[in-house]
């Protein structure tokens, strides 16, 4: 089973920068896309940003010039580097993998257990 384990988050003055890694394991995999989403209490969950198998980022308008996703393809991990944080970044975030197990010959589309972002003075 593909399992997607999440890393850093936490506690950041506004204006600061936080990393979060996402790792994928088990199986023999080809990701085809990684995502982050986030969510903030009381509303739904929004696509921040996406970086498919060529490297080729979208994001969303809101994180635009403060986040970077990036992915090392050969450790089938993904980052998003948050920076100049802003107080309506606050939520949990989480990672999502979409590929193929050839190992079980299957789809992926796994998600990762959350990190909390909090940003605060």
């Amino acid at each position: 089973q593909v399992q997607l384990v999440e890393s850093g988050g936490g506690l950041v003055q506004p204006g600061g920068s936080l990393r979060l890694s996402c790792t994928a394991s088990g199986g023999l995999l080809s990701i085809y896309a990684m995502k982050w989403y986030r969510q903030a209490p009381g509303a739904q969950r929004e696509l921040v940003a996406t970086i498919d198998s060529g490297s080729t980022t979208n994001y969303a308008e809101s994180v635009k010039g403060r986040f970077t996703i990036s992915r090392d393809n050969a450790k089938n991990t993904g980052t998003l580097q948050m920076n100049t944080l802003k107080p309506e970044d606050p939520a949990v975030y989480y990672c999502n993998a979409v590929g193929r197990d050839w190992s079980r010959g299957s789809a992926v589309d796994a998600w990762g257990q959350g990190t909390q972002v909090t940003v605060s003075s």
